[in-house]
Parts: structure tokens; sequence; C-alpha cells
């Protein structure tokens, strides 16, 4: 395919891959709808609007080309589509990757599906509204409402004036990741479940098909970078009929070593004639719970995870290029953390793809903030697109954690009604991967989960020492005990900290509204002093497994990374990177040499 000029030309699902696809970024047209009237006015049907927009990216930022960042809560796209000859026969699918928030599709004026849900992509079948070597008018209309608190948004800003919302940031409406078309069989794979099993050496595939037939196969290969197969296994195609892919000698993935092996996937029929083929990938490893500690493939795992809410200055929700997610991770594990809470958002698939190849590990989550968790319109919201968020995501190795929700505390509006979406999230994401430990809400309020985790801005080290390990009798921070569910014994993680407000004194950033938590350092040398102190704290606790420190960049007006907004570097990377790379032992070694 054709992508001079294309922006973001890269596959959008490197686990997922068809070699026939078509890249509809670009160059699309688009209105405003501010009266909600486009349908009454027959916009549905149009041949083009008046006002150029650049998809991926969302009208808000700078690379879109447009830069509206009021409340856009009604927008119409347009662009002409053709449909490649290569097309003819075969269904015909239209991806988007990502949509904020609710959207309809039409083609020629005809309507081809509704979607609700901003933080994941789905699909639409359009094979009876195009014609292969024809081309064609797609129209999408988008309706994004923050304020209306029963739609999930993360940290878009729910007010106009950000400095009423400090954490809070500029919104994203409408097309914000890649839109793309493929032609594929009758009889073909919607998706794959791959399950890897370090016990036995092997991958379980189980596959998710359309359409189908008597004498249809599912197969799976393995092979190497030569393309020689090493491994295979066939077995009839059915929907959730397992197959097991054997590996000889098999290498597991891990942090210091992310081996990954590249899957063929196939639909076949009964003269061996391939039906539907799709390029994927895998790694081959275990993350389980024993006592109060977090164990992968089966070593006990200290995790030194920063916050990372996946912001960019000019693409706010959608990063420029695919080097810029391979970058934010190396300038991550630059600074000394292993991983990352991907916080109040879903990143896109690409940005699993390199931390599969580079080995840093993940929690995934939700931009659940802006609903009211006590609202049942917002429970089933959330609930159905983090089940498919799940669903998407599952496969990757460098995931390692689920955590749906973020400190919820809207409790005493309706208890039972915030407990049994708390409940309902746990048990929906174990349903779907009961493989990893899901954290039911990072910070509080704990209802049902695998992992205790706390969030404490405390800049002062002794009283932050003091908060993490309370003299209770339970020696686990419980910000409401009166609401909570008694701590049993989970692995124990200060899953937000630090936060610690820096702006080098040559900056030219810096405005009275920049902010950071408590009363940032006077020197550089005092940052230095206070990020190793809160550390220490964390280390010198026995019980706590793991942290997660705020965070890896500043964002618009909170200026604490560790980095500048545009990926710059403000603080010495190196001292930065010693205190972030220590661990209890090695911390414990430093003292005594002292």
């Amino acid at each position: 395919m054709d992508t001079i000029d294309t922006p973001r030309p890269e596959h959008p699902r490197p686990q997922f891959r068809r070699d026939d696809w078509v890249n509809l970024n670009g160059v699309w047209t688009f209105a405003f709808d501010p009266g909600k009237s486009g349908h009454e006015r027959g916009l549905q049907g149009s041949n083009g609007f008046g006002e150029n927009i650049t998809v991926p990216f969302c009208p808000e930022s700078k690379l879109s080309g447009v830069e509206y960042t009021d409340f856009i809560e009604a927008m119409w796209y347009h662009r002409r589509i053709e449909v490649p000859e290569s097309f003819r026969g075969k269904r015909v699918l239209l991806h988007f990757g990502g949509v904020d928030y609710l959207s309809e599709v039409y083609i020629d004026g005809h309507f081809v599906g509704r979607h609700w849900g901003g933080a994941v992509g789905f699909t639409h079948e359009i094979s009876r509204f195009v014609s292969s070597g024809a081309t064609h008018d797609l129209v999408v209309w988008v309706h994004d409402d923050v304020r209306s608190g029963v739609q999930p948004g993360g940290k878009q800003r729910s007010e106009f004036d950000f400095r009423r919302l400090r954490a809070s940031y500029t919104r994203t409406t409408g097309i914000w990741q890649t839109v793309w078309m493929e032609a594929v069989d009758e009889a073909s794979l919607e998706s794959v479940q791959i399950v890897p099993d370090i016990h036995t050496g092997s991958f379980l595939l189980i596959p998710r098909l359309r359409g189908g037939g008597e004498s249809l196969s599912f197969r799976g290969r393995v092979v190497d970078e030569a393309g020689t197969t090493v491994s295979t296994a066939q077995v009839p195609a059915r929907a959730g009929g397992p197959c097991r892919l054997e590996i000889p000698d098999a290498r597991l993935w891990s942090p210091a070593d992310p081996w990954l092996y590249d899957l063929e996937l196939e639909v076949v029929d009964g003269s061996e004639h391939v039906r539907d083929h799709v390029r994927s990938y895998a790694g081959l490893r275990e993350t389980h719970l024993r006592g109060d500690q977090v164990y992968l493939n089966g070593e006990p795992l200290y995790q030194r995870l920063v916050l990372d809410q996946g912001y960019y200055p000019d693409g706010i929700w959608t990063a420029p290029s695919d080097e810029a997610l391979r970058n934010d991770i190396e300038l991550s594990m630059r600074a000394g953390f292993n991983g990352a809470r991907l916080h109040q958002k879903v990143f896109e698939e690409r940005f699993h793809y390199w931390a599969d190849r580079l080995g840093y590990l993940t929690w995934g989550e939700f931009p659940s903030w802006g609903m009211r968790t006590t609202e049942p319109v917002s429970a089933r919201n959330f609930l159905s697109e983090w089940a498919r968020a799940v669903e998407r995501d599952r496969n990757h190795p460098s995931i390692i954690a689920w955590s749906p929700l973020n400190e919820t505390r809207e409790i005493q509006a309706d208890p039972p009604q915030h407990n049994r979406l708390h409940i309902d999230a746990y048990d929906l994401t174990k349903a779907l991967d009961p493989t990893r430990p899901v954290n039911d809400a990072s910070g509080y309020i704990h209802v049902k989960t695998d992992l205790w985790t706390i969030h404490d801005y405390n800049q002062n080290p002794a009283g932050f020492a003091s908060d993490i390990a309370p003299d209770d009798g339970v020696g686990v921070m419980r910000r409401y005990p009166e609401w909570e569910v008694d701590y049993e014994g989970q692995p124990y993680l200060v899953a937000e900290f630090g936060g610690i407000l820096w702006i080098p004194p040559a900056s030219s950033s810096y405005s009275e509204d920049s902010w950071g938590y408590g009363e940032g350092p006077k020197t550089e040398a005092e940052f230095y002093e206070r990020l190793e102190g809160l550390v220490d704290a964390i280390l010198s606790n026995k019980r706590i497994c793991g942290y997660c420190y705020t965070q890896l960049t500043d964002v618009e007006q909170e200026q604490n990374g560790v980095y500048t907004y545009d990926r710059r570097v403000k603080l010495d990377m190196d001292r930065i990177a010693a205190i972030f790379r220590k661990t209890p032992q090695s911390r414990q070694t430093v003292e005594a040499h002292r």
C-alpha cells in the first residue's frame, strides 16, 4: 500500500495483521454541528464538508490542522473511499481504531452502524454498501459529551477553565486512531485468544470465526526469522475450539529477555487452501500471586513503575508517530523504570507492541474518570467497553495486571451501586482473563481486589514513610477504612506517589498556573534529596512489593514529570536512574557501605 504523506501509516494491529489492507488516514473534510441538527439537514448523505481535518488526529490537536479546544458535542466527517478490485467477492471490513464517543457511520447516505465508546476501536462490515473498483462517500457522525456524567472520559477536562481542574487536560473528540479497510474470506478469523503456558512450553489458541463450514480447519504455526515452521497444529474450525501449539526448547519472555514468537494463524479448507491468513506474535510468560508477592515466571517481581498518561503536545491522545510510542518507553527505561501504569487511557495497540518488544511491564487501565460510579447507565457504558479493552489487549505479554478503575470515592452517594460496579468490573475481568491479577480501583476504594494499592503524595519522606506503614495493627494504608473491605494479605503497592513539581530555572514553560503536588523544591539538589527520601521510604517497607512514581512527563499545566511535555531532559537522568533502579536489596547494600 502507498504510505507517502499518510499520517500514521503503520499497521495499527501488530498482533492481528493481514497483508491486504488500505489505510484511510489523511485529509478528510469536516463540519461542527453545534445545534445537533445535522441529521435533519441530511448531512449523513454529504459528499464533502467545507473544512479539512487530518485524520487520525482529533480536532483539538495541532496535528489535525484545526486546533479547536472549546467543547465539541457533535461533528461530521467525510472522505471518499476507493474499494480495491482485489476486494471483489470478499467481506469488506471498515475498522476504526478509536472514535470518541458515540458514532454513526454512513456510506452513500445509507446507515451502516452505530458504536458507543471512545477508548477502544470497532469494526463495521460494509460489504453490502460498497462495490469493488468503485468509489463511495463515507460519512461519520460523532457525539461527545464529557459533561454528561455517564460517559467515561479519563483526564479530559470537563470544564473550560483548566485552572479549576488542575489534573485534567485538553479534550479529545471524534476520530483519534487509524481508520482502515480490509477484505476477508467469507470464512475468516475475527480474533484469536493466545494463552501462554510456561509449564508445558506451549500456546493455547482459541479462535473466534466469521462464517464456517464442515470442511474448514484452523491452523496455527510458529515460524522463525527465516519463515521456517518450527511448530504447527491444526484442528477443526470451531469458534472457541482450542488449538495447542507446543514449542520445542521454549524460551520465556521477560524484561531481561523479551523473546517473542512469530505466529501464522490460518483458516484452511479441505483441500488445504488457505482461506484466511493472519500474522501475529506472542510471548511465553506467566504472572501469578503467592502470598503478598507478585511473581513473573516463578521469580519475585519488584515493580518500579512510572505513571504514563499518554498525552502529546501536538496530538493530545494520539502519538504523532510510531517512533514517538517507542521513544516514550525508551525514555522511561532510561530513567530507571521497568514499566508503567498506563493511566486513565486505553493505549493504542502499537504502544503495547513496543512494550512487548522492549521488555517493558505495564498495567492496563481505562479512562474511568468523568463518569459517576453510582449511576447504572455509567456502569453499563463502562463495563461494555472495558470488556472490549481486555479482549483486545490480553494477548500482550508486557501487560501484567489490570486496573479498571482509579480513585473511586463517590461511594457515599450510593454504596450498593458503587460496590456493585467494582465487583462486576473485577469478576468480568477475571472471566475474560484469569491469568493476570486485577486491581479493582487504583488507590481506593477497594471492594474486591487481588492487589492492595494506595496513593499518597506526602512530600516529606518521614511523613510519607509513616503514611504508608501506619501503626494500626494492619500495616497498610487504608484511606477510607469505613468504606473499604479489610486487607487480606494481598501484594501491597504504592501505586502513586511523588509528583514533585520541578521547573528548570531556565525553562520558558513556567507560568503561574504550573503545578505539582505540594511545594516544589527550591534547588535541583533538594529535588534529588526529596526524591531519594521518598523512594527509600518505600524500599524500607518490607511489605511493599512495588511502586509507581508520578509521572513520566509534564502534561500541559501539570509540571511534575521527570521529562518535559515535549520529551526533553529537565534533570540529571543518571542521578534519576540511579534512584529508580534501586531495589530493596540494593538499598541495603548501599547503606551497608555508607
